[in-house]
C-alpha cells in the first residue's frame, strides 16, 4: 500500500478482523453489485470506501424524483439520467482509486454467467424476485458467493450464500410463495429499512473478502423497523 492508502483506510486497517492484510484482500476483490437503486447505491458507496478494488455496478433504471426519498446518493438535477453513471460518478468522487465498471442494462439469465464469473462476491440490490432467482441459479452454478438483500415497508430481510450451504430457492419458491420482495414502484419503502439492509450487505461481503466474522449462511436476518425487533433465522 502507498502512505496514501494507509492513511485512507487507517480505520479498516486498525480493525483486528481486517488488519493490513484484509485491507489488501479487500483491495485485489472484484465486487459485482446488480441494482443500483436504494440497497445498491448504499452498498456501492460503503464498498468503495472500504477499498474494494474493483466494483461492477448494473442497472438498466434512469434517475426518477420519486427514488430521491431512499437513493440518496442521486440529486434531483439527475432525474432521467441513468443511475449506473451517476452513482459511477459518486464513487469515483469518493474513492478515485476504485476500479468502477458500468453495465447499463438488465442483468439476465443468459449475460449474468459471463458478467459474475470474473468477480469474487455477487450482491443482488434488486427489487424483484425474478433477478433474485436468477442471481441463485446463476451463482449456484459458477460457485460464487453471493448476498440476496431486500425491502418492503418498514421491514427488510438479507442472506448470504457459498458452496454447500442453503440457497435462496431452498427457502423461498418462484411458483406463487410471496417472498416479501415487492417491487419498490407497486409498494412502498421506508428509506432506513432500506439503509439497514444496504449495510448489511456491504458487512457481509467485507467479512467474506477478509474471512471474518460469521456470515449469514443458513440464515436469514429479519428486521421490523416499526418495533425495532429483529430475527435471525436458521433455514438449514
Amino acid at each position: 500500500m502507498t502512505e496514501e492508502e494507509k492513511i485512507r483506510y487507517a480505520r479498516m486497517i486498525a480493525l483486528p478482523e481486517v488488519g493490513s492484510k484484509g485491507m489488501e484482500s479487500l483491495m485485489d476483490s472484484h465486487v459485482f453489485i446488480t441494482g443500483c437503486g436504494a440497497l445498491g447505491s448504499v452498498v456501492a458507496m460503503y464498498l468503495a470506501g472500504a477499498g474494494i478494488g474493483k466494483i461492477t455496478i448494473a442497472d438498466f433504471d434512469t434517475i426518477d424524483i420519486s427514488n430521491l426519498q431512499r437513493q440518496l446518493f442521486y440529486a434531483t438535477s439527475d432525474a432521467g439520467r441513468p443511475k449506473v453513471r451517476i452513482l459511477a460518478e459518486r464513487l469515483s468522487a469518493l474513492n478515485p482509486t476504485c476500479d468502477i465498471e458500468c453495465i447499463d442494462s438488465v442483468v439476465t439469465e443468459a449475460s449474468a454467467p459471463a458478467l459474475f464469473s470474473q468477480c469474487d462476491f455477487i450482491i443482488d440490490a434488486t427489487d424483484n424476485p425474478i433477478s433474485k432467482f436468477m442471481t441463485d441459479k446463476t451463482c449456484h452454478e459458477l460457485g460464487k458467493p453471493y448476498c440476496i438483500g431486500g425491502v418492503a415497508g418498514f421491514t427488510g430481510q438479507v442472506m448470504s450464500w457459498s458452496p454447500g450451504h442453503a440457497r435462496y430457492s431452498d427457502i423461498f419458491f418462484p411458483d406463487g410463495i410471496d417472498s416479501g420482495l415487492m417491487p419498490c414502484s407497486v409498494g412502498g419503502v421506508a428509506g432506513p429499512a432500506a439503509g439497514v439492509i444496504a449495510c448489511c450487505q456491504a458487512s457481509e461481503t467485507i467479512k467474506h473478502l477478509t474471512d471474518s466474522g460469521e456470515m449469514l449462511y443458513d440464515k436469514i436476518f429479519l428486521i421490523d423497523m416499526l418495533t425495532m425487533q429483529t430475527r435471525l433465522i436458521d433455514v438449514a
